[in-house]
């Protein structure tokens, strides 16, 4: 299925209700696919055809969705870029990539313009609407002016949509490459087993550039109901977004939801308008869990695992695991069973399969996995065998499929011959009422060749001290699985979508 599908839907049985609000902007439907067929227009005359990329290097705003949603109305290839990438990275992708136009946020135009990029890769590049003059590039709107509307191709369902770049963090980014139908039936897979709540107002904060941003985006455009849109998460306006603008849906990371609740504002928040909250990303720790429980007792609280790869959500925990009783008997830690149309397989370093509740790697294999990599066919060949996807994440399965992550196979921490996972200790340490959020990884060791190191935040106004955290830890863990080393510092790097970057806390000790 085309990915445009939902707005013509939209535009057929509700034109008059509202899709999109993004500040003082405020788009219906009706109003959403005429933009859209026009801007396609504009996107058209400057020679996009069917199978050509257009670059995005913008923040979250009412024209990024306008713009995905004319590039795949032509045929065309989204490829958002990551804000937060270096130049170099920046550079690599649009020479990788290749493509016709690159649609710019002010900010990044001179950056643009600086970069060394060959002749034969050097797209268009125009300033998103709203800009100001550029000595170099050109406003879009200069196009639109005399453009006409243009039909929807309805492009095939195995076409490329988008190239979405993963791994930026720790190496040169690569390009997972997602049909149509890559992005859509996962989608559809969660709304068999969550269906979609009338009225429903979502909070699109994640990303646009992200998987967790684009199928949110998606996933509302879908089903013709309404997203506030921000370009970045701030805990204020998430409160105000919730109780003056009806926002009732939200998906969130744990470090979102740690802010959300520390909030001064908090307590006037209008908490149970909130209908649904689901997290996704990394795991969150039980003691966080609690408190967001008790703060909305009346929402729907579910749980999703995947990656860009799998073109999003491989797999639901639903609300009833979130239970009383569910987090008595431990359910809750689980991240759910194979959504609709996804098969799951736990195999070891030889890649046999695995018995129940035996830790190996994760595999998947649904119609959301994607194409392969973009100019990278031994990266394919390594990540998709045998019509399975490998997702690096250690994890198990239980009597009833459900999964249970345990690390990324390259945060497991062998220290002494000992498997150490830095989820588990995590859990523990979040567990003392000081602490605010924490990072365990491991560090070079001459003699156990890892340590375990930790790297906490405390809450605010309170107090601890390291020898305070090494009993809480002794007296839930075993001995080689407590840190050996701590740390407090003020905050914890984390990525554009509020994931921990264990990378860039391993590399401050490197030999």
């Amino acid at each position: 299925m085309y990915l445009t599908q939902g707005l013509h839907r939209a535009m057929q049985q509700h034109p008059d209700r509202m899709a999109v609000v993004h500040g003082k902007v405020r788009i219906t439907y009706g109003q959403l696919h005429a933009r859209v067929a026009r801007l396609a227009g504009a996107f058209q005359s400057l020679g996009v055809r069917p199978g050509d990329r257009v670059a995005l290097l913008a923040w979250n705003s009412s024209f990024y969705v306008e713009a995905l949603l004319a590039i795949w109305w032509l045929g065309a290839i989204a490829t958002p870029l990551n804000c937060r990438w270096s130049s170099r990275e920046i550079s690599h992708a649009l020479i990788d990539s290749g493509p016709r136009i690159v649609l710019a946020d002010p900010e990044f135009l001179d950056l643009i313009a600086q970069m060394d990029i060959p002749t034969g890769h050097r797209p268009t590049v125009l300033a998103t609407p709203g800009s100001q003059t550029h000595p170099v590039y050109r406003p879009l709107e200069s196009h639109l002016a005399n453009v006409q509307a243009v039909d929807d191709v309805r492009a095939d369902p195995m076409s490329i949509s988008t190239l979405l770049y993963t791994g930026g963090t720790t190496g040169t980014p690569k390009a997972a490459m997602l049909s149509h139908l890559n992005l859509w039936a996962p989608l559809m897979a969660r709304m068999a087993e969550l269906p979609a709540a009338e009225n429903s107002v979502a909070l699109l904060v994640a990303p646009l550039f992200h998987a967790a941003g684009l199928t949110r985006m998606l996933y509302q455009v879908i089903i013709g109901e309404g997203q506030l849109i921000l370009a970045a998460f701030e805990a204020g306006e998430v409160i105000r977004a919730i109780t003056e603008d009806g926002v009732n849906d939200l998906v969130l990371v744990p470090s979102m939801i740690e802010m959300l609740l520390a909030h001064p504002a908090f307590k006037d928040c209008k908490k149970d308008s909130v209908r649904r909250i689901t997290h996704g990303t990394s795991p969150i720790s039980a003691e966080l869990l609690e408190r967001v429980l008790q703060a909305f007792p009346k929402v729907a609280f579910s749980t999703t695992y995947g990656m860009t790869e799998s073109g999003g959500v491989a797999t639901v925990s639903k609300p009833e695991n979130y239970s009383a009783a569910a987090r008595l008997s431990g359910r809750v830690k689980t991240v759910g069973q194979a959504g609709w149309g996804t098969e799951l397989k736990i195999v070891d370093s030889q890649g046999a399969e695995v018995a129940k509740a035996v830790v190996g790697e994760v595999l998947i294999r649904s119609p959301g996995v994607m194409l392969g990599y973009w100019n990278q066919p031994a990266e394919t060949a390594a990540t998709l065998r045998d019509g399975w996807l490998h997702t690096g994440d250690g994890g198990y399965l239980d009597e009833e499929g459900y999964l249970y992550i345990v690390d990324r196979l390259k945060d497991m921490i062998i220290s002494g011959g000992e498997n150490v996972h830095s989820i588990e200790v995590e859990n523990v340490i979040s567990t003392h009422p000081a602490v605010s959020a924490c990072a365990v990884v491991g560090v070079p060791n001459p003699l156990w060749v890892e340590s375990v190191h930790a790297v906490v935040v405390l809450r605010p106004g309170v107090s601890l001290t390291l020898d305070e955290l090494r009993h809480h830890c002794r007296a839930e863990l075993a001995g080689f699985k407590c840190p050996k080393t701590m740390e407090i510092r003020d905050r914890l790097p984390l990525s554009t979508v509020g994931k921990v970057l264990k990378s860039r806390l391993r590399q401050d000790y490197k030999p």
